[in-house]
């Protein structure tokens, strides 16, 4: 008892004599709990590409088959789900953790000071979360989202969707007002979208985030196909947003939204990276057919038998062959076959970072020369998307054009961001170029065209980084192999779940474990999350229903 008498009168001296200088820290310089708007930019913009990349690995490249697993063993390969696991779930804490609070701080904060600048980009990443987040998940956290709560509600896609189109409206009217002052400084250096040396003036920079938000519009109307009432609405949407994003209608690969990186320690490299390592398992993380087939002859007729070269110049720059020596010069070019893995078994596909074992040189987006890049739009994925809703609508012609501007486009793309690695691959000529495009695996007029040939050409430009919006593409038409002419349904055999003998693919991933699965459960009964059929139910965007 005395020394709870002790400890008592301790408490009641620190709160006479010491609370308000251990308790109103913010007037301290030496411990400030605030800090600029401006400082929490940068850490926010690089948790956007390792959320990215690491929900990309985990689940939605073994889901789309963009790679696979050395031995038989994926779950996600298998459309299943594991009791625990937290099914990627990084774009989760991004959204709510990561950026969070920090994100509306820093929106918050330049508001106050006068840089709208600032406030609109805070909000076109904000947009581009919850887009993203919600098209993974379904229903999501929203309105109680940063609130001081035990037990969160979810709200469906409906509500979230329109809640993203309200952010990109005042993303683009804080990009259009007037700043207090000359923030160009700030924003150059603690940018690493659009920011550093090709900053430019503050008129061209904001015009660069007002074409990142117009990204985020169209992507959403993309999702939209099955609607009754996209070709006579949204497909009018897609094309009007595009033409406002990166490029516009002039080819121009250079705009692209791509994070940069020093590349010096993992902490600043790219997440695809050699020096990150997220992707350098020896198991898992090898490419898949799919691409392989695309590449060598299988967007309109049958892919070669054991390629070892193609007309399309790209397989070249974007993988590598079978051969164990780095780096690789030659030998048959192969993939992954989901569930399959890598057989015979001796480990002789080449991971995504262009060997079979390590030391990996690097390869595509997947080096560390330079510090690398991550994109998070393309001109060319916009292009796609621009082909695809025109030609739904009905305007063949103009989905040709658009759809011809997409490969040309990658392969800017390519010579752009993608001759990366130990050794650095030649730069595609005009001259492979042009040969390729007048080939028979290209589609030379709009009377030509087919779905296939578009989001065929889409998986190509967004293989090895696209991972969201690939998975939305699959989910949207219904895993359907006569559009996505590569990928390989599952056998019953193989399939994690079936109902009738028939295959179930999954539709969204389940919430983020720790946080939801441990805290939040009750929430989850409410949608049905706990059931191990969660992730098989369709989500409102893929189905025709308002």
């Amino acid at each position: 008892m005395k020394h709870i008498k002790i400890i008592y009168l301790f408490a009641l001296l620190f709160i006479a004599t010491g609370c308000k200088k251990w308790l109103d820290v913010n007037t301290d310089p030496a411990a400030p709990q605030t800090t600029k708007p401006e400082f929490y930019l940068s850490s926010i913009i690089a948790k956007m590409g390792e959320a990215s990349s690491t929900d990309n690995g985990n689940v939605q490249f073994k889901l789309t088959q963009n790679m696979g697993s050395q031995a038989a063993i994926s779950t996600f390969e298998r459309h299943g789900w594991s009791t625990g696991d937290s099914d990627g779930g990084v774009l989760w804490r991004h959204v709510y953790v990561d950026a969070g609070v920090n994100l509306e701080d820093m929106v918050k904060g330049a508001k106050g000071l006068g840089n709208n600048t600032l406030a609109g980009v805070g909000m076109a990443i904000k947009a581009w979360g919850f887009q993203h987040l919600t098209d993974q998940h379904g229903p999501i956290i929203l309105d109680q989202a940063f609130q001081d709560r035990l037990y969160f509600n979810y709200q469906d896609q409906p509500m979230v969707y329109a809640k993203v189109r309200e952010w990109c409206q005042e993303a683009l009217v804080l990009l259009n007002t007037p700043d207090a002052a000359d923030f160009s400084s700030v924003l150059s250096r603690t940018d690493y979208i659009f920011g550093q040396s090709g900053f430019g003036n503050i008129t061209t920079y904001r015009q660069k985030w007002k074409k990142f938000v117009y990204a985020v519009l169209a992507t959403q109307y993309t999702h939209l196909i099955n609607k009754p009432e996209f070709g006579a609405k949204y497909a009018d949407s897609v094309v009007k947003y595009v033409d406002l994003s990166f490029g516009g209608t002039v080819l121009n690969a250079s705009e692209d939204a791509t994070i940069s990186y020093d590349g010096t320690l993992p902490a600043n490299s790219n997440p695809n990276s050699v020096t990150n390592g997220f992707f350098t398992s020896v198991s898992i993380n090898r490419i898949g057919q799919p691409i392989v087939n695309y590449l060598t002859g299988g967007l309109r007729g049958a892919p070669a038998l054991n390629p070892t070269s193609s007309l399309d110049p790209r397989l070249t720059r974007m993988i590598n062959p079978m051969v164990t020596t780095v780096p690789a010069t030659n030998g048959v070019y192969r993939g992954v076959i989901a569930t399959k893995g890598d057989v015979p078994t001796t480990k002789t596909i080449p991971s995504v970072m262009g060997s079979a074992l390590p030391p990996y040189p690097g390869k595509y987006l997947f080096s560390n020369v330079g510090g690398g890049k991550y994109p998070l739009f393309t001109f060319a994925q916009l292009q796609f998307m621009k082909a695809e809703a025109l030609f739904i609508k009905g305007d063949k012609g103009g989905a040709w054009t658009a759809y011809d501007r997409g490969i040309r486009g990658h392969m800017d793309f390519v010579n752009t961001y993608g001759r990366n690695g130990s050794t650095v691959a030649p730069a595609i000529t005009a001259a492979e170029i042009s040969a390729y495009m007048t080939s028979s695996e290209v589609a030379q007029s709009g009377a030509d065209l087919t779905i296939a040939d578009i989001m065929g050409q889409k998986y190509i430009a967004q293989w090895g980084w696209a991972g969201y919006e690939q998975f939305a593409d699959m989910r949207k038409y219904h895993w359907d192999p006569a559009v996505f002419r590569q990928w390989k349904p599952l056998e019953s055999s193989e399939a994690a779940a079936t109902k009738n003998s028939i295959p179930m693919y999954v539709y969204r991933i389940r919430p983020r474990y720790n946080s939801e699965y441990v805290w939040n459960r009750a929430e989850l009964d409410v949608w049905g999350g706990n059931s191990p059929l969660y992730v098989y139910q369709e989500t409102w965007f893929t189905l025709p229903t308002n």
